[in-house]
């Protein structure tokens, strides 16, 4: 069976075409600058080298079209027609609190996705396009919605309520929802299989990237997560502020003359270690920075650091232990200095990492001592096979 995944954004498109007989990737790309002058396709097929094809996308229609195109392509395509693709995976953001797992794409289910539009603002609006183009296109092809909010959904009321009004949660249903979910899911899977399958597994996963969030995991079940009603909530990030106190608001827009709107803008956009370094939102670069001695990128450094720890801190007392930790994303698969310096210190809890074996990049690996109580590992993410299998298995 062949599915095809799709995650798109306001002016991109990502795709991957992923056989499920091995779970192999056929071929992957990415639509650039849809409704934008200079908008191209980089188009991936295993064993050749990027084909690059430069035409208008002035919309999601024109965009999957153009992939499509390029799946059947006699040159660079890996199917011989569109009826090979068994069904389409399509990541959704925000499902809020009407779904816990993935469904699959009706008028009643396009309905309640587009009612989450005030929730997810900025995703769901793209999601919604990248749907509705397939459908356009493939009418007879079982679509199905993969929700990053939806693990979050087995969290106790009071992890995931806020304490304002009720009626803002009864009206507005501002609650917590979380993100990364996908993600989240994948490899506390991993973990757990990594585990031999420990029975009440309780597993930390640490997805750290541009946005980072942590997810405390009971038996496979998500308990607690960092990020809130968006994903502006929980750890120091490439460009968002992480936690704050709520009246900074209000105090940045009255001492500056601004409005919610600008201020939500700084917080998003202008925070994070960007802010604070005033040197990059890349890691890398900070990194680099940090060791030339600039005292602004070693403090935004040991910041988000200080805040995966507190968050780690806290979900070992929620999960009532640590069976596993695990690093993920950018950040956590590359940065070996990073999962070091927050593992420093943690041999009180039983979290003991071996520098030699944490010497790794981008693979999966055991980086805890051998004699370490419990397990540190880093497993790479992949949202889209994730995607994938839960297609097939309501397709099926």
């Amino acid at each position: 069976m062949k599915i095809l995944v799709i995650n798109c954004g306001s002016s991109s498109l990502k795709y991957q075409l992923i056989d499920m007989s091995n779970e192999s990737i056929l071929v992957k790309g990415l639509a650039e600058r849809i409704g934008i002058d200079g908008s191209r396709l980089k188009h991936e097929k295993k064993g050749m080298d990027a084909v690059v094809i430069e035409k208008p996308m002035p919309d999601h229609t024109t965009a999957v079209k153009l992939v499509l195109d390029a799946l059947v392509d006699k040159n660079h395509g890996v199917i011989q027609s569109m009826d090979e693709i068994a069904a389409v995976g399509h990541r959704v953001v925000h499902g809020g609190d009407k779904f816990k797992e993935p469904a699959i794409i009706n008028d009643a289910v396009m309905k309640d996705i587009r009612a989450c539009i005030p929730l997810g603002p900025l995703h769901n609006p793209a999601n919604i396009m990248g749907i509705e183009a397939c459908m356009k296109l493939m009418p007879n092809t079982p679509m199905v919605a993969v929700f990053d909010t939806a693990f979050h959904q087995t969290l106790s009321p009071e992890n995931y309520m806020y304490a304002i009004p009720y009626k803002y949660y009864e009206k507005l249903k501002i609650r917590k929802y979380g993100f990364h979910g996908i993600s989240h899911r994948f490899v506390s899977q991993r973990a757990i299989e990594m585990l031999g399958n420990k029975p009440n597994s309780k597993i930390i996963t640490c997805h750290l990237g541009n946005g980072s969030s942590l997810a405390a995991v009971k038996d496979g079940k998500c308990i607690d997560t960092s990020m809130g009603l968006t994903p502006l909530e929980g750890l120091v990030m490439g460009t968002r502020s992480g936690d704050l106190d709520p009246a900074i608001i209000g105090f940045i827009m009255n001492e500056e003359k601004i409005s919610a709107d600008q201020v939500n803008n700084i917080l998003n956009k202008e925070s994070g270690v960007l802010g604070i370094s005033g040197v990059s939102s890349d890691f890398r670069d900070i990194d680099v920075a940090a060791a030339e001695g600039n005292e602004r990128a070693q403090l935004a450094l040991s910041m988000f650091v200080n805040q995966v720890r507190k968050y780690i801190g806290s979900y070992i007392v929620q999960l009532g232990g640590i069976d596993a930790l695990v690093f993920t994303a950018g950040i956590g698969e590359n940065a070996a200095d990073i999962r070091e310096k927050v593992c420093t210190g943690l041999d009180f809890l039983g979290l003991e990492i071996d520098p030699q074996k944490n010497n790794i990049r981008g693979k999966e690996a055991v980086v805890s001592k051998d004699s370490s109580p419990k397990k540190i590992f880093v497993i790479p993410t992949n949202e889209e096979l994730m995607i994938a299998k839960d297609t097939m298995l309501l397709v099926k």
